[in-house]
């Protein structure tokens, strides 16, 4: 390799760099490549003959791309670098383990724990004090361990779908022709095609297009578009990877790959677990109360134990007062108070709501894993709970309800429909005038095939229909067509204009024209006169007008796409420098073409789905207002009979122009937006959220992207643009609305599963607490160990999240409404059913504990034995009965989850093994088969309980009321 001396001169040093060049492309380094983009340096660029300069240092032709063998990308890869990325080493699981330990409630137990465990030891000695105070250790551990455990195989989860995710294809121009090859195989030399809608995969330059603006907020604090383009008035040919092409088209030569980008600075993989999500906020508060009122509970016993001691109540084991004013020493009452602080920490054992996260993160975990399958791709884990709560949907029509595959099927030709008369019916002018409206006001192309004997077009699916039907019916010559006109300017399409134009030269007739292409109606009103078949230009009046929109309304009520092409002649003296933009006035109606994009199977079902569980959707598309209805309608989210009338069709203008206080009164009966800008989607969903929805947004184009962002759930499907996927929480990978549909599914047997595990966890809390606390102020003593307890929170509990989260969506719980974002977690059905179990456990629990040992002549050991088993077998039977929440037959359907049956197996053999076998960790006694059997009676009048409280009907109206209004993270994009 050739070298060659750099040398950098700053005010006060001068660093000389040795720059190796590679022998395949001498007259270039990397380095200056890199310095050039990123500086923005044009001075550097002319110094080195412009883009055609570095072009031809890099080996590149402009206009056909690089060779792109197998020998030319190694050399180019060996030369620049890969356009890959050295991702960074994602979380260990030690990191999780020490945010689980750095929660609130986890440090005062182990405090407590701390306390209890020497207390103990001082008492006991090493050998047998070691047990309470060091469950206690173990709960918190193991607890902790499981939520880092499962959060830490999200962590990787995640890692792999980025990669996934990231294995975009993107069209380049190699050996002549386009190609799509993944964003990782690009090599510098490329020249890559750069369409609205699409992410800039590498630092380039700009090499030619049309109206290219670029969203660089990815990468600075400016939010403007940037226009990039090579002419003196904006003399800005840089582009940075990662940033978004918001309209326009054009070509780049690649300059830089991988980490010698501006993005390989920067790059980063961030995963988000910090999100206010419905779910997690009313999960916090209900932990938040648990956590309260088990201290004050604990706190409360603290004193009521003080005060018996002090006033003599308290007794020793011959019967006598443990205090007795002066006469007792200061060592015995310095031991009877700290033996008092150390029994209440055994009931702070139930302020580890351990089973909580767990219970959640298992669920989602699952319910993310089964939505993969189901072809869809969460990239935030808490979509999937959020999804759950979705009241509103709100999806575009192009590409999301329909599928996106246009196809001309009318043509009108001022007010005759061609496909009566034949194309050869129409004027040679006027198909001439239409070649050029078409051909040259177009952001497609078309090539022909390998095989010579087809044409093969690219574009968006409108050109792509567009251009087949020019070529095909008009016989629209490409080539030929550019060799007679010359391109002076152009406006490519945008959402808010509805329109795209070019001003182009005719080099035969020497004239310039102006051709615009858009929305019917709009093009319409800019048109004053309209072409006949004979070639004839006839006047625009009131009257032909309203024959022309009674022919538009009538496609659009067919549910075709209606576009116009219109064009006017421009005077040499109005194109003077200054004066070549594009001005829509006194135009002439070339014709009318209708585009029939037809629904995605399965559709109509989802929306019946939807509507059947309680979520309203809406479709919010920019097509003029008759074809909305009549899509919307075949989809049924309109009825036959709703009309604009009614307040469920409007426009987007309408929206706009509503007051504040109008738009939050009509939004609700909004089913349909017609003429929508991406502003207007925008607003809507700011409105339903204000509103209090739970807003979800499906859409598949860059002018979603605001309204994606600011939605509580952003879904977009697998062949949308790049800008749409990465606001959007889940991509339909599949592209089929019914898949959106089983994202919902899933997500509200998330929050019915956890629903099903609060209630389960509540009921422990309630019945464990309330003995607890009665017989320790009555008696001075704890009869639940903290190992007892440490083994039935932790265990039984956790098995029971174990089991309740495999549960997959059923038929009863897509009838149910969504909880949204006011309704309480805790409906009153859980609370009918969890005081009746949690009162039942507690009356069996007391009746035992002060009557146990006379009842069943047994000892005051075997008795607690008793007491623990009967508990321990009451949350397993309880986990059977949440199998079904609402239902009277709890067993339907059991048998066919094999997994809850083998949970439920192992957790009661589990359970024998303790009470057996463990007696010197637990402290138990063995049980004979008479006592078995007294214990799982206990445990199944449960059943009988449950089915008989079910049958108690409870009121609308929530027990409990408490703010559960979540903040929303999503950022607003509203001015």
């Amino acid at each position: 390799m050739s070298s060659k001396f750099q040398a950098i001169i700053s005010s006060d040093s001068v660093v000389i760099d040795i720059v190796e060049r590679h022998p395949n492309f001498p007259e270039i380094v990397q380095s200056v490549l890199t310095q050039i983009v990123k500086q923005k340096n044009l001075d550097q660029l002319r110094e080195y003959g412009g883009v055609e300069g570095l072009a031809s240092s890099l080996k590149t032709n402009l206009k056909h791309g690089i060779n792109g063998d197998v020998e030319d990308i190694s050399r180019r890869n060996e030369a620049f670098g890969s356009n890959t990325y050295p991702r960074p080493l994602g979380k260990k699981l030690f990191d999780f383990v020490l945010e689980a330990l750095r929660e609130p409630t986890s440090l005062i137990v182990l405090a407590c724990a701390a306390v209890s465990l020497g207390l103990e030891i001082k008492q006991h000695g090493l050998k047998e004090g070691w047990y309470d105070g060091g469950s206690i250790f173990v709960t918190v551990f193991v607890v902790t361990a499981i939520s880092a455990i499962v959060k830490f195989r999200q962590n990787r989860r995640f890692v792999k779908l980025s990669k996934v995710s990231n294995n975009i294809k993107v069209d380049v121009l190699r050996n002549g022709g386009e190609q799509k090859v993944s964003r990782s195989e690009i090599v510098v030399g490329d020249v890559v095609c750069l369409n609205n809608g699409d992410q800039v995969p590498t630092d380039g330059l700009f090499i030619g297009g049309h109206s290219l603006l670029v969203d660089e907020s990815s990468m600075i604090a400016e939010t403007n578009p940037v226009e990039v383009d090579l002419s003196h008035n904006h003399n800005n040919p840089f582009l940075f990877s990662d940033t978004k092409v918001t309209s326009g088209n054009g070509r780049m030569l690649v300059t830089s790959v991988g980490m010698n980008t501006t993005r390989g600075e920067i790059i980063t993989i961030s995963i988000d677990s910090n999100e206010h999500t419905p779910l997690k906020y009313k999960l916090n508060k209900l932990t938040s109360l648990i956590g309260k009122v088990v201290l004050s509970v604990a706190f409360l016993v603290q004193v009521i134990l003080l005060i018996r001691y002090f006033t003599g109540n308290r007794k020793d084991m011959n019967g006598n007062g443990e205090y007795n004013g002066s006469k007792t020493i200061a060592y015995d009452i310095l031991n009877s108070v700290f033996d008092i602080i150390a029994a209440p920490v055994t009931i702070l054992v139930d302020a580890i709501q351990g089973g909580l996260p767990v219970a959640v993160t298992l669920s989602l975990a699952h319910s993310m894993k089964r939505m993969m399958s189901d072809h869809a791709m969460v990239g935030k884990l808490s979509a999937c709970e959020t999804m759950g709560f979705a009241t509103t949907i709100c999806t575009d029509k192009t590409g999301t309800l329909t599928l996106n595959q246009m196809k001309v099927t009318t043509f009108w030709l001022g007010q005759d429909c061609i496909e009566e008369k034949g194309i050869s019916s129409v004027a040679t002018s006027v198909v001439e005038l239409l070649h050029h409206g078409i051909g040259l006001n177009t952001t497609g192309s078309v090539n022909m095939s390998a095989s010579g004997f087809e044409f093969e077009f690219s574009g968006s699916p409108t050109e792509k229909a567009i251009l087949s039907w020019a070529v095909s019916e008009l016989n629209l010559d490409m080539e030929g067509l550019k060799q007679s006109g010359e391109i002076l300017h152009v406006e490519v399409f945008n959402s808010t204009k509805k329109q795209s134009g070019v001003l182009m030269r005719n080099k035969e007739q020497n004239t310039i024209n102006l051709h615009i292409k858009g929305g019917a109606e709009m093009v319409l009103a800019m048109c004053s006169n309209y072409y006949d078949v004979s070639g004839t230009i006839k006047v625009l009046d009131d009257d032909e007008r309203k024959i022309f929109d009674g022919i538009i309304q009538g496609m659009a009520a067919s549910s075709l796409r209606c576009i116009a092409f219109a064009h006017k002649q421009v005077p040499e003296e109005e194109n003077e420098e200054g004066k070549n933009q594009i001005e829509g006035n006194f135009l002439t109606l070339l014709g009318l073409v209708g585009l029939m994009d037809a629904c995605r199977p399965g559709v109509k079902e989802a929306v019946q789905e939807f509507q059947y569980e309680g979520v309203n959707v809406k479709m919010v598309t920019g097509d003029n207002i008759f074809t909305a209805r009549a899509i919307a309608t075949e989809c049924g989210i309109l009825k036959p009979n709703q009309d604009m009338e009614s307040g469920a069709v409007v426009l987007g203008e309408q929206f706009r122009n509503y007051t504040p206080e109008e738009r939050m009164e009509k939004v609700n009966n909004i089913s349909v937006m017609a003429r929508a800008s991406p502003r207007d989607k925008l607003l809507m969903v700011q409105c339903l959220k204000q509103k209090d929805h739970v807003v979800a947004v499906i859409g598949d184009g860059t002018n979603d992207a605001p309204a994606l962002k600011e939605a509580d759930i952003g879904l977009s499907m697998g062949q949308g643009t790049e800008v749409a996927k990465e606001c959007s929480d889940i991509v339909i990978l599949d592209d089929s609305f019914g898949s959106v549909a089983t994202v919902l599914r899933w997500g509200k047997c998330v929050c019915t599963n956890v629903q099903k595990f609060i209630q389960l966890q509540l009921t422990l809390t309630v019945a464990t607490l309330a003995i607890n606390f009665v017989v320790s102020v009555s008696t001075g003593e704890v009869p639940l160990s903290a190992v007892e307890l440490v083994w039935v929170n932790l265990i039984i509990n956790t098995s029971g999240a174990l089991a309740l989260a495999t549960e997959k969506p059923t038929k009863e719980l897509m009838g149910k409404p969504p909880v949204g974002r006011t309704k309480q977690l805790i409906t009153n059905v859980m609370w009918r059913n969890l005081l009746s179990q949690a009162l039942y456990q507690t009356a069996v629990l007391l009746t035992l504990q002060f009557k146990g040992e006379a009842i069943f002549k047994v000892s005051a050991n075997v008795n607690d034995t008793l007491i623990l088993n009967v508990l321990a077998l009451c949350q397993v039977f309880n986990v059977i009965f949440l199998w079904k929440l609402e239902n009277k037959n709890v067993f339907e359907g059991i048998h066919k989850n094999h997994l809850f049956l083998v949970i439920i197996g192992v957790t009661i053999a589990v359970q024998v093994v303790v009470v057996e076998f463990l007696k010197k960790v637990a402290g138990t006694e063995r049980l004979n088969w008479w006592q078995w059997g007294v214990c799982v009676g206990f445990a199944s009048v449960s059943w009988p309980i449950g089915w008989v409280v079910k049958w108690i009907p409870v009121p609308q109206k929530p027990f409990l009321l408490h703010p559960c209004h979540p903040p929303i993270s999503h950022t607003s994009f509203a001015s």
